[in-house]
């Protein structure tokens, strides 16, 4: 279950152009930019420029082929089955959520409404007319109304939705001049009074926020949207909050609601089949390669099967990386592989007693791990016996478990190690962070479907999905370790 003392507060601010924005000064949006990140989102293809499609795929994680919401009105959309983020954390979790908004078919059953389904308690303030003057002054009553329950010191509320619209009913009525530019001044005045209504809970100090600020589309210098201009189709978020920092891939709306789950420490069920990723998400567990990750005996491998095989082609001495003593006999095609890799691993068990040595950042991260108590296993293909002697200069007390060769059926590359030791750590193999050297290594963990984090030894390994490269594990922090693999 998620973490009761992390919380998220997503702010929606309808219509509001990134030029705009970034051409003002709004200093609220500038604080959590530079605490975190204000970065780009293009509106897909498939979706129309509207705010009902925009807003449904940012609550939703998913896009309009699964919501079905095609413009404002709802009428034949899907969200029972993919649900806003407020109605599954309230449904599925258990969880307090909390929806403040002005625009019918976001909270009521008018247009095919309403998009936030049963969030557990909800404030609906409808504007007396679609004018400027009417919706700034139904934003200041639902921001006032959000201020009431966010400052409570007795409200649990895990995650918020606050809805402002004044900013694009402006453009549309006045277009995108003086009066639209007052109108995102106003709204950025709003998200500082909702933060500040954070910060004033006298729990503050013990709870971990993340801020989430997005807009659905951009508007034409006239006021509409609807189109796939570029004015049009560019939104945008702001986001700050523990692990966020830069992020280091395009942004997209169904992120957002992907990213209130890893926030609160809910890793989705699979059969959500959300379209977003998270940016940050703090790892379950961290499952650690050990020969080349943290202790420099890939070199003492390599020159233990050298030394075994002293007529081994380069090709088949790099493949050796990241196997057992018994792969490693198998793969060099001996007429005793028995006998051979019971040499590789009498050889390499004293190379490993006489000179491994952690490499640079190793006992820096496992130290962070056990700050952020975030449990940490080691997964190994080679022997107990090795682990072990490696285990007395790592420190055997920063691992929660360990696994070795052979207390699986199958070593690395198969999945069995990782497996196995997500499954003695009671965590879901996909919601850790897998840290390797080798592509067998990487190999295994993906089968197992981890994040990973892969940080090359001899062999190249290529960025993929799910799957980050650096040069090593200096200087690691937080964020890194948040960002990994997503």
């Amino acid at each position: 279950m998620p973490d009761a003392a992390h919380r998220v507060l997503v702010v929606g601010i309808d219509g509001v152009r990134l030029d705009t924005v970034n051409r003002l000064s709004t200093p609220h949006l500038d604080a959590l930019a530079a605490e975190g990140f204000l970065a780009p989102i293009e509106v897909d293809e498939a979706t129309p420029t509207m705010s009902g499609p925009c807003w449904a795929t940012v609550v939703t994680g998913v896009t309009v082929a699964r919501h079905g919401v095609w413009s404002n009105d709802f009428t034949g959309h899907r969200l029972d089955v993919f649900p806003d983020f407020t109605t599954r954390l309230a449904v599925q979790d258990g969880l307090r959520t909390f929806v403040a908004a002005g625009w019918q078919p976001l909270l009521q059953a008018r247009a095919g409404g309403p998009l936030f389904a049963a969030p557990s308690r909800s404030v609906y303030v409808s504007p007396t007319a679609d004018t400027p003057e009417a919706w700034e002054h139904c934003d200041e009553q639902i921001t006032g109304a959000a201020v009431r329950v966010l400052a409570d010191a007795r409200d649990d509320t895990a995650a918020s939705f606050v809805y402002l619209g004044a900013p694009d009913e402006t453009a549309h009525i006045l277009g995108c001049g003086e009066a639209y530019e007052t109108a995102i001044r106003r709204a950025d005045a709003r998200l500082g009074r909702l933060l500040d209504a954070v910060r004033s809970r006298p729990s503050y100090p013990d709870e971990r926020w993340t801020v989430l600020v997005v807009t659905d589309h951009g508007h034409v210098d006239a006021g509409g949207h609807g189109g796939r201009t570029a004015v049009e189709r560019t939104a945008w978020l702001a986001a700050a909050g523990p692990g966020i920092g830069a992020p280091t891939r395009t942004l997209r709306h169904a992120d957002v609601a992907a990213q209130v789950f890893a926030s609160l420490g809910r890793h989705p069920d699979r059969h959500w089949t959300l379209d977003g990723m998270p940016f940050a998400a703090a790892p379950h567990a961290v499952l650690l390669d050990m020969d080349g990750t943290l202790v420099d005996t890939e070199s003492l491998w390599l020159r233990t099967v050298r030394e075994a095989a002293p007529d081994i082609e380069p090709d088949d001495l790099f493949q050796a990386l990241g196997r057992s003593a018994a792969d490693t006999a198998a793969l060099l095609r001996s007429e005793d592989p028995r006998t051979l890799a019971a040499d590789l691993e009498a050889r390499f068990l004293t190379a490993v007693q006489r000179e491994a040595t952690p490499l640079p950042g190793a006992l820096e991260l496992l130290d962070l791990l056990q700050d952020l108590d975030i449990p940490a296993a080691l997964v190994s293909a080679s022997s107990r016996p090795v682990v072990d002697t490696v285990l007395k200069t790592l420190g055997a007390d920063r691992f929660r478990i360990t696994v070795a060769e052979g207390e699986t059926p199958r070593t690395k590359p198969a999945a069995d190690p990782y497996l196995a030791a997500a499954r003695a750590l009671g965590v879901d193999p996909a919601a850790c962070l897998a840290v390797e050297d080798s592509p067998m290594g990487v190999a295994a963990a993906e089968a197992a479907g981890c994040r990973v984090l892969a940080v090359p030894s001899y062999t190249p390994i290529e960025p993929g999905p799910r799957r980050t490269v650096r040069r090593g594990l200096a200087q690691i922090g937080r964020r890194e370790l948040w960002a990994a693999g997503l």
